[in-house]
């Protein structure tokens, strides 16, 4: 069985975790920015939990 580390969007191949990064920061914006009604914060709230989540799951990345 083969495992695939990578996304292909729009041709370019990304690796899970950033795509996972990603979508976990635009989950947390759009519950913050409903919560608040302000983008402030959404938009803060958003980019520190794409942060924490691209740094913590990048040494589970396989080298190859």
């Amino acid at each position: 069985m083969t495992v695939h580390d990578e996304v292909s969007i729009a041709g370019v191949p990304w690796p899970v975790y950033k795509v996972l990064s990603v979508v976990i920061g635009l989950v947390v914006l759009g519950i913050v920015a409903i919560a608040t009604t302000t983008a402030a914060p959404a938009v803060l709230a958003g980019a520190a939990a794409a942060t924490v989540t691209w740094v913590v799951l990048r040494p589970f990345q396989r080298a190859g």
